[in-house]
């Protein structure tokens, strides 16, 4: 079996660490490297870390990979403010798609959210939605994004709105189950990831919440 070498951006959050996980598990990779602003407290054979600066990505050179998969992403309230934001949910990923096509990424993947659209008056919906279009012009063989809908798991830092949000939708899981809006486990979503970076094909693919669980399922 063909082997692939894989960029990671991202590990450090619910998604993130979770598809490291999967990665690190999976025959298909040989070597992974973990971007972020600061070392993970784990060691694999596989695994290399590198600690950097997002705004300052493009002037590095990456390690070699054939894959790369963005699990950037914060929240206003953690941000402080909509150009913080922006700096992650946008320029930093964008940073990190131009660093990995320099490093020979031929696949991206992007976990962005359900409802993104950069026509939207929703400020986060509209920059994930603008960062899935800046995306489209980096020159990837194949770009997919995941739009996962509420994530279920356990994070590090605590949000209380978020977890209300959770028992709302948990509760209301049946009527939103037509609709793939119901919550999605993080895990679910790595799995996905994993399989859709396998089976890839050339271009690009939007990949819906309700698409999400039944291919990490």
């Amino acid at each position: 079996m063909e082997t692939r070498n894989a960029l990671v951006a991202g590990a450090s959050g619910l998604v993130g660490g979770l598809h490291l996980d999967a990665l690190l598990e999976s025959p298909l990779y040989r070597e992974v490297c973990s971007l972020g602003r600061r070392p993970l407290p784990r060691q694999h054979p596989k695994l290399t870390q590198r600690t950097v600066d997002f705004a300052r990505l493009e002037g590095e050179t990456l390690p070699a990979a054939e894959d790369a998969f963005c699990c950037l992403g914060t929240t206003l309230k953690k941000a402080g403010s909509q150009e913080a934001f922006r700096a992650v949910d946008h320029d930093a990923v964008l940073a990190f798609a131009r660093a990995a096509r320099k490093a020979g990424a031929r696949r991206f993947l992007v976990v962005t959210a359900l409802g993104a659209d950069p026509r939207s008056r929703i400020f986060y919906n509209r920059v994930k939605g603008e960062i899935e279009e800046a995306l489209k012009g980096v020159g990837f063989e194949s770009l997919l994004i995941l739009r996962p809908s509420l994530l279920l798991g356990e994070r590090a830092e605590q949000r209380p709105g978020e977890r209300a949000a959770i028992v709302l939708t948990k509760a209301l899981g049946p009527l939103l189950r037509p609709f793939g809006g119901r919550p999605i486990e993080a895990r679910t979503v790595a799995r996905a990831m994993l399989t859709l970076a396998r089976d890839a094909a050339g271009g690009v693919r939007v990949v819906p919440s309700g698409e999400l669980h039944a291919l990490g399922g």
